[in-house]
């Protein structure tokens, strides 16, 4: 009999009846669960809770909080299979809205960093993958002082960061190897196959189930971005002239991307089993060592990238002091570097809340979930980008596809979020 490793919630109607000891036994997950109303809750312990496990031969992955509301003796797990909480608390609710502005902020000041640094789009991206491990650890080393971080999170196996770190950095040398070779719009469309991988993977990795409407509600968004997205890439053209290879290419970078995310989400569950507490391990942790060992892989095919940039790995350093001159705006021999430092520092400072906040939202629900709330700012990036703005005077139109892909992406968000018949514990 499958039970739940999950927390319990629970909300108060009227007052708490006086403790009463009871027995847990196991029903089918379709059936609804109800606890004496002669039981209060705050007051069971862990220790009680798995004597009578072991003398029903049950083994119970729960933990309680105590001090909690409850509701009328019915008690029900706080996430559902697929990972996703049973209803939306406001926390969930303001983490995903910062997520999307601040992916929104990401994309437009990306555009405009490139406006001072559109001869040094490699030293900007060298700038975050080895300018994050030095901050992260700052922080986490700051968090482990303060206490908020453990000397058991901190030996945390190293292997799983690793991993990441390998994914992260092979998807990237994939993708920059895939875009040299393929038409700019057919990028973004192409990385959409992102979600699905995340679907593929959340199910194999972490054995989440998803209903038909999640399912569907994914393809929806997807579909919706790829229209916004196409709207003005001049029609069907897009990969009709490129090899086959380099579009796989782009699909695999994304595949080991999203399988990064995935393994993420697996570190913060499998931390909280092994962590003495019992909750998941922090965001610091997990973003310093995955930030870290992707710096290493990446300083390891730093030639190779180098090359797929049109920069000879000789001539790395001279290029690497121009774009450094040129971020500070300082030195001589600059030209067009107007907005610097202040653009490239402002998208430097929104990027890393985005993945903090990102990351954040995959330890609240999901890898997907963040990754659907990421999807939202596309077309809203889209849009904003479209607007005249400070070194960007010229705006652009929007045609009806965009308009009909972005009502797309917003009805699959809705159906991916439609409730879902909650699981439930019995109580004799």
């Amino acid at each position: 009999m499958e039970l739940f490793s999950t927390s319990l919630s629970f909300c108060r109607v009227g007052s708490p009846p006086k403790p009463k000891l009871f027995h847990l036994r196991a029903i089918p997950r379709r059936n609804t669960s109800i606890v004496p109303s002669s039981v209060k809750l705050s007051h069971l312990r862990p220790t009680s809770i798995s004597s009578v496990a072991r003398r029903n031969g049950i083994g119970l992955g729960i933990r309680i909080r105590p001090g909690r509301e409850w509701c009328n003796g019915f008690v029900r797990a706080s996430k559902r299979e697929d990972g996703l909480p049973e209803s939306f608390g406001g926390g969930i609710v303001i983490g995903s809205s910062l997520t999307v502005i601040l992916a929104v902020m990401n994309r437009v000041l990306y555009k405009l960093a490139l406006v001072p640094l559109r001869n040094y789009p490699f030293f900007l991206a060298q700038i975050l993958t080895f300018g994050y491990v030095a901050v992260y650890f700052m922080v986490l080393y700051l968090r482990y002082r303060s206490g908020i971080v453990t000397r058991e999170m901190l030996a945390l196996p190293k292997s799983r960061f690793a991993a990441i770190g390998a994914l992260e950095a092979i998807g990237v040398a994939s993708g920059m190897a895939s875009a040299a070779m393929l038409p700019g719009p057919a990028i973004p469309i192409l990385n959409q196959s992102f979600l699905v991988w995340q679907l593929v993977f959340s199910v194999l990795i972490l054995g989440r189930k998803y209903s038909t409407n999640q399912i569907l509600g994914c393809l929806l968004v997807t579909a919706g971005v790829i229209i916004a997205v196409a709207s003005g890439s001049g029609g069907g053209q897009v990969v009709s002239q490129v090899e086959l290879m380099w579009p796989a290419l782009m699909i695999a970078s994304a595949a080991f991307q999203s399988g990064a995310s995935i393994l993420k989400e697996f570190v913060f569950i499998d931390g909280a089993r092994r962590l003495k507490q019992g909750k998941p391990p922090d965001i610091f942790v997990v973003n310093s060592f995955g930030s870290g060992f992707q710096a290493l892989f990446v300083f390891l095919l730093l030639p190779f990238l180098s090359s797929l940039r049109g920069i000879p790995f000789s001539e790395l350093p001279a290029y690497l002091k121009s774009g450094a001159a040129c971020f500070l705006n300082f030195g001589g021999n600059l030209v067009d570097c107007q907005g610097a430092p202040l653009l490239p520092l402002l998208f430097i400072a929104t990027n890393m809340a985005f993945n903090i906040s990102l990351l954040n939202l995959v330890k609240m629900t999901s890898a997907l979930v963040a990754s659907l709330a990421a999807t939202l700012a596309v077309p809203i990036s889209i849009y904003v980008l479209s607007l005249p703005l400070p070194y960007l005077p010229h705006g652009t139109s929007l045609n009806t596809s965009f308009i009909i892909g972005s009502a797309i992406l917003v009805l699959g968000l809705t159906l991916y979020n439609l409730p879902k018949p909650k699981d439930e514990l019995k109580f004799n």
